[in-house]
């Protein structure tokens, strides 16, 4: 799993700084202030969490197992809903893109939680 969320973490991270620049110079003529606002949204949770990311490839290579695991995956999911979903919506102006958003947040919070449950479990090490 160490290289899964290795690459995840890279990916994410590239197209985070990739997608931050765009956004500044090639979108802010071109998106109101409020699209261009949830555009930076998503790239700020989006990087976030491809920090994220790189802290589960650690620990997955330290604590090896099913709790780690599903933590970074909800951390993947959560970006492609809710930062993709925040995309979308400003780029394409489609309102009810928003109703996916939430998902992706849920998508963080169940990740975050599973890390602290791998992290409870650890005990008193």
């Amino acid at each position: 799993m160490l290289r899964t969320f290795l690459m995840f973490a890279a990916f994410f991270g590239f197209t985070g700084v990739g997608l931050g620049a765009f956004a500044a110079h090639g979108l802010k003529n071109r998106l109101s202030a409020e699209y261009l606002a949830i555009f930076h949204t998503g790239v700020l949770y989006q990087l976030v969490h491809a920090l994220a990311l790189l802290g589960v490839a650690v620990l997955a290579a330290q604590i090896p197992g099913r709790l780690v695991t599903l933590a970074g995956y909800s951390f993947a999911i959560g970006i492609l809903l809710f930062s993709g979903s925040l995309y979308l919506l400003t780029l394409t102006g489609i309102g009810k893109l928003g109703i996916i958003t939430p998902f992706g947040g849920l998508a963080f919070l169940i990740g975050w939680a599973i890390l602290g449950l791998a992290a409870w479990r650890l005990g008193g090490v």
